[in-house]
């Protein structure tokens, strides 16, 4: 290899690292977001949907719980997929229930829609402090991981006011439409950025466990 591909190997490096980590954080950044963006639009869904106050709160509830009983499964599901497919999954995946949230015309199909996005989106957050670990030196562990709890908070405080100003802008849709763009860019930067790994399969499932945790986090 001569020095100037030397050069510019060394030179892609830095960029491949940031251009995958913005990815990353836009993943993580819509995941947590979509937490808090919804509180607000809940009177403008109600009307809509032709809900009481008691069934539009399951708009809330139904994300919340998918999420919570699916985060467990996330490092059995990359030992069986491999992380880069399992990234891959839960974004297209949540970025598609994201728009069938936004398309939904009754109550029925958007907390289905909510479910599908808890459960694609509960092992974005795992997975990407796992990457950004993994592709940082451990000298600027501590940096990538600052940023990581920057994105990860930054979400849940910005999405009242996020979504209130989509609501009164343009409509309570648009709370859930924003993904779409967002969640494409961050598909097309994992596939283009996050090295290919093969899956280990070496995890055994816990069934039981997990039956278990589903049975009383639905509970509560």
């Amino acid at each position: 290899m001569s020095a100037s591909a030397a050069s510019q190997e060394t030179a892609a490096v830095p960029l491949n690292r940031t251009m995958l980590t913005v990815s990353i954080m836009l993943a993580t950044l819509i995941q947590t977001l979509d937490s808090t963006i919804a509180n607000v639009a809940l009177p403008h869904m109600q009307g809509t949907l032709s809900a009481s106050q008691d069934e539009i709160t399951w708009v809330l509830t139904s994300y919340i719980v998918a999420a919570a009983i699916a985060t467990p499964l996330t490092g059995w599901l990359a030992d069986q997929l491999s992380v880069k497919r399992l990234l891959c999954i839960s974004i297209a995946g949540f970025t598609v229930a994201s728009a069938l949230c936004g398309l939904s015309e009754t109550l029925t199909q958007i907390v289905a829609s909510r479910l599908l996005q808890g459960i694609f989106g509960a092992a974005l957050v795992p997975l990407s402090r796992s990457i950004l670990l993994d592709i940082n030196p451990p000298d600027k562990q501590g940096q990538a991981m600052a940023i990581w709890g920057m994105g990860v908070m930054v979400g849940p405080i910005l999405g009242p006011t996020l979504g209130g100003w989509l609501t009164d802008s343009y409509n309570w849709r648009w709370v859930f439409f924003i993904n779409v763009p967002i969640g494409a860019f961050a598909l097309f930067g994992v596939l283009t950025f996050l090295p290919t790994q093969e899956a280990r399969r070496t995890v055994k499932f816990d069934a039981f466990g997990f039956v278990t945790l589903g049975l009383a986090i639905g509970a509560f």
